[in-house]
C-alpha cells in the first residue's frame, strides 16, 4: 500500500508537504509502500558481495600513482539484473518453517528498498580505510614494524567510532528538511530511474534508456584517457608554447603548477577529489572558485614571486620535504632507535622545509575551522536552538518525508551509545597495551574523541547544506604535535581517532538520510551500516598486508621502477604530514623554533572572515548576493591540495558551472529529469572500463608507448627558480 500525504499528525506536530529545498522536491518521491521487505536473503547475499569486491578493489587501487576509488553506484547498477534474476529462479519456500528464524529465499519481486540496502552495503567498501594510511607510513615509508593484530585495532575502532557521533546528532542533521545533503539525490535519482516504470515521453528517451546511453557512452570514451591518450587526463596546453621556460610551464603546468588554461578532459580527474560536480549547489560551486581563484592566481604567484619563506628555492607546488638548499630531506636520518626524533641529528642536518604553497594550505587549514565554528553560530545558530527545544518538547516542524519515517522503529539511542563507550573503551585498551606501538597515551584517545565530538556538528551542517566537507586533520595533528611532540604514530592516531571517526560519522548520517529519502527502516540501515562495516575493515586490512608483502619495494618512489604505478601519492602525503606535526612537531615549524610561526595568524583570520559577512549582510540587506557568501567553504575549498591538482579545481569547477547554474536555471524541466542520472551512468561507465583496463591490460605491463602517453608535457614546471639551487634536469639559474 502506497501511504501519501496523510492528514493523521500528532497536535504538537506541523507537518510541511512541499520540500523546503526545491532540488529535494523536484527529485525525492513523498511516496512509501511499508509492506516491501527489506532484510531479505537477496539483499544479505548481493550487500556483503559487494562490500567485499568494493573494498579489495578500492584497497588494491589506493596505492597507485592514479588512485581509483570506485563507488557504491557501480554496485547499485550492477546488482539490479542478478537481484531481478534471483527474484525469478530462488524457490519461495519457507526455511526453518515454523521456527521463529523462518524466512523465505524469495519474498518476491526485487525491491528498490531491499536494493537501497545493498547500496548501502557497497557504500561500505567505497572508498578506503583512512587508518590504513599508518600501517602503510610505519611499514613502507618509516620502515618499522607494527603486526597485524594492533593495525586492525586502529582500523576498526576508527570506522566504527563514528557510530556513537552519529547517534548523538541525527536527530540535528537527518530529520530537518533543510539538512538535504545534496549528493544524495544523485542515488536517489538513480534508484527511481531503475524501478519505476516510466512510459517513454513522446521524442525523449526514459531515465533509464538515458542512464545507459551514458554509461556505455562513458565506457567507451574511457579507454582514451585512460589508456590510448592519457594527456587528455591533464591537458595543459600553455606548456607546449614555451617547450624550455620555467616561467612558462609554471603557469601551464595542471599537474604541477598553476594550472591556467589546462583542463581535464576525463571524468576520472574530474571527479576525483571535489566529488561529482553534478551534486553541487550552485552557490557552493560559486565559493569553492573563488576559494581556488584566491589560492592559486592570488596568494600563490604573490608569495612566490615574493619570495616569502624561500619559495623560490623549492617547487612552486609540492608536498614534498626539503633541506635548505632545495634538496630532499632525508627523513630517515634524524630518526632514533626508539622511533623519536634524534634532536642532535636534526640540529645537525637543519630544519624541514616545505614549498611555499604546502605551507599556505595548512594555513588556509588552520582559518576553516575557526571559520565553520563561527558561520555555524552566527547564521544557523537560531535554527539549532530551535531544533533543540523541538528535541526536549514543544511543536515540531516536520517535512513529508520524516512524517513517512514516523511509521518506522527508530533505533534508540542507546544502541548507538553502548557502540561508543565500548569503542573508546577498546581504543584506550590498546593504545595502552600496544604502546610501543601507538605511543598514543589514554587522555590522548579522550582528546581526540572530545575534538571529533565537538565539530561532528558545526561540520555536517556544512556537508548537508553545501556538499562539502572541511577537515578535521591539520587541527588534530597541531594539537596533539604540541601536547605529544617527536612521536609520529601518536600523532597519526590521534589524527584518525579526531577526524576520520568524524567523517565516518557523516558517512553514517549521508546514509541514514538516503534511507530517510528512501523510506527505510532505521533499524534495517542501522544492521547494515554495522555489518558492513566491519566486513570492509576484515577485507581492507588483509588486501592493504597482502600488497604489502607482495609487491616489492611498494611506496618506495627511490626503489621502484621508472614508470611503476605503486608510487601511494596519497600515503605519501600522510607520512610527510606526520613528520611535520608528529617527528618535528610543530613548535619547530609553526612555533617559537620555527620559520613558519606566521602561519598562525590564519586561525585569527578564519575566525574573523564569517563576522565580516554576517555584518555585511545586517548592514546591507538588500544585496542578497552577501548571504551566498560561504568562508568555509572558501577557505576550505582547496583543502585537497596537495595531492589534488589546479586541473581537477579546473575542471570540476566549469562543469559544476554548467549543471548547477546554466542547466539548472535555464532548462529545469531537463535539469530535473536527467542531471543526476547524467552523473551515476558517468561514474559508472568510468568505473567499469578502469577495471577492466586494469585486468585486461594494465596488469600484465601492455601499454602503449607514444607522445599523447608521455604526460602532460611541463617537465620544468616543478624546477626551483632561486640563483644557485641545483636539481637534476632544470637550469641553472
Amino acid at each position: 500500500m502506497t501511504t501519501e500525504h496523510g492528514s493523521d499528525k500528532a497536535p504538537d506536530m506541523e507537518v510541511v508537504e512541499e520540500c523546503t529545498v526545491k532540488e529535494v522536491d523536484l527529485t525525492v518521491p513523498k511516496t512509501d509502500d511499508p509492506s516491501l521487505p527489506v532484510l531479505t536473503f537477496r539483499m544479505w547475499v548481493l550487500g556483503l558481495i559487494c562490500c567485499v569486491i568494493l573494498s579489495f578493489v578500492n584497497q588494491f587501487f589506493w596505492y597507485r600513482t592514479n588512485p581509483l576509488m570506485i563507488s557504491s553506484v557501480a554496485a547499485q547498477i550492477a546488482v539490479v539484473p542478478i537481484g531481478h534474476l534471483m527474484a525469478r529462479t530462488l524457490p519461495t519456500r519457507q526455511v526453518f518453517e515454523g521456527t521463529r528464524f523462518a524466512f523465505s529465499m524469495n519474498p518476491g519481486p526485487f525491491n528498490i528498498k531491499e536494493h537501497v540496502l545493498i547500496t548501502i552495503f557497497a557504500n561500505a567498501g567505497a572508498g578506503t580505510v583512512y587508518a590504513t594510511h599508518i600501517l602503510s607510513a610505519v611499514k613502507l615509508l618509516y620502515h618499522r614494524n607494527l603486526s597485524l593484530f594492533p593495525a586492525f585495532l586502529v582500523m576498526i575502532t576508527t570506522q566504527v567510532l563514528g557510530f556513537g557521533w552519529a547517534g548523538l546528532f541525527r536527530k540535528y542533521l537527518v530529520e530537518p528538511g533543510e539538512m538535504w545533503w545534496p549528493s544524495i539525490l544523485i542515488q536517489v535519482s538513480l534508484f527511481r530511474a531503475l524501478h519505476e516504470k516510466e512510459k517513454r515521453p513522446k521524442g525523449r528517451t526514459t531515465r533509464t534508456q538515458f542512464f545507459l546511453i551514458v554509461m556505455i557512452t562513458s565506457f567507451a570514451y574511457y579507454i582514451l584517457p585512460g589508456y590510448l591518450f592519457m594527456m587528455l587526463s591533464t591537458f595543459s596546453w600553455v606548456c607546449w608554447l614555451a617547450p624550455k621556460s620555467v616561467l612558462v610551464q609554471q603557469l601551464g603546468s595542471g599537474h604541477q603548477a598553476l594550472g591556467v588554461g589546462a583542463i581535464g578532459l576525463d571524468w576520472a580527474t574530474i571527479s576525483s577529489y571535489l566529488g561529482s560536480p553534478l551534486a553541487s549547489p550552485w552557490f557552493a560551486t560559486l565559493n569553492i572558485a573563488i576559494g581556488f581563484f584566491l589560492v592559486m592566481y592570488v596568494m600563490t604567484p604573490i608569495c612566490y614571486w615574493l619570495n616569502i619563506y624561500g619559495a623560490k628555492t623549492f617547487p612552486l607546488f609540492s608536498n614534498s620535504l626539503f633541506r635548505s638548499d632545495g634538496s630532499t630531506y632525508d627523513i630517515s636520518s634524524i630518526i632514533d632507535s626508539k622511533f623519536h626524533l634524534d634532536r642532535a641529528a636534526y640540529s645537525r642536518i637543519g630544519p624541514v622545509n616545505m614549498s611555499t604553497f604546502f605551507a599556505f594550505t595548512y594555513g588556509l587549514g588552520f582559518a576553516t575551522l575557526p571559520a565553520t565554528i563561527v558561520h555555524v553560530l552566527l547564521f544557523h545558530g537560531r535554527d539549532l536552538l530551535t531544533q533543540a527545544k523541538r528535541a526536549f518538547g514543544g511543536k515540531k516542524k516536520i517535512d513529508i518525508h520524516t512524517k513517512l519515517m514516523k511509521a518506522y522503529e527508530k533505533v534508540p539511542l542507546w544502541w548507538f551509545l553502548v557502540i561508543l563507550v565500548i569503542n573508546i573503551a577498546l581504543i584506550i585498551f590498546s593504545c595502552q597495551y600496544y604502546n610501543s606501538a601507538l605511543q598514543l597515551p589514554w587522555w590522548g584517545v579522550l582528546l581526540a574523541c572530545a575534538i571529533a565530538m565537538f565539530f561532528t556538528l558545526p561540520i555536517g551542517i556544512i556537508q548537508a547544506t553545501t556538499n562539502q566537507q572541511p577537515g578535521l586533520n591539520i587541527i588534530t595533528e597541531y594539537v596533539i604535535g604540541y601536547l605529544y611532540p617527536e612521536r609520529p604514530v601518536a600523532n597519526m592516531c590521534f589524527k584518525v581517532y579526531g577526524y576520520i571517526s568524524m567523517t565516518q560519522a557523516l558517512t553514517f548520517l549521508a546514509d541514514f538520510k538516503l534511507g530517510h529519502y528512501m523510506k527505510i527502516p532505521p533499524r534495517a540501515m542501522f544492521i547494515a551500516q554495522v555489518v558492513g562495516t566491519i566486513v570492509s575493515v576484515i577485507v581492507y586490512t588483509l588486501t592493504a598486508w597482502w600488497l604489502m608483502g607482495d609487491i616489492p619495494n611498494l611506496c618506495d618512489t627511490t626503489k621502484l621502477p621508472a614508470g611503476s604505478q605503486w608510487t601511494c601519492p596519497m600515503d605519501r602525503v600522510f607520512f610527510d604530514a606526520s613528520v611535520i606535526w608528529g617527528l618535528v612537531g610543530p613548535r619547530r615549524i609553526f612555533g617559537v623554533l620555527g620559520q613558519y610561526a606566521g602561519i598562525n595568524w590564519f586561525f585569527f583570520d578564519g575566525a574573523i572572515a564569517p563576522f565580516l559577512v554576517w555584518l555585511a549582510q545586517k548592514v546591507f540587506p538588500q544585496q542578497k548576493w552577501i548571504s551566498l557568501i560561504h568562508m568555509p567553504v572558501i577557505l576550505g575549498s582547496t583543502a585537497m591540495m596537495p595531492p589534488a591538482a589546479a586541473v581537477n579545481f579546473t575542471s570540476w569547477i566549469v562543469i559544476a558551472f554548467l549543471s548547477g547554474f546554466i542547466v539548472f536555471r535555464y532548462r529545469q524541466k531537463w535539469w530535473e529529469r536527467y542531471n543526476y542520472i547524467f552523473a551515476g551512468g558517468l561514474d559508472a561507465g568510468t568505473a567499469f572500463m578502469t577495471v577492466l583496463l586494469f585486468l585486461g591490460l594494465q596488469s600484465r605491463n601492455i601499454s602503449v608507448n607514444w607522445w599523447g602517453n608521455s604526460g602532460e608535457g611541463c617537465p620544468l614546471a616543478s624546477c626551483p627558480t632561486a640563483k644557485g639551487v641545483v636539481v637534476d634536469g632544470c637550469p641553472v639559474v
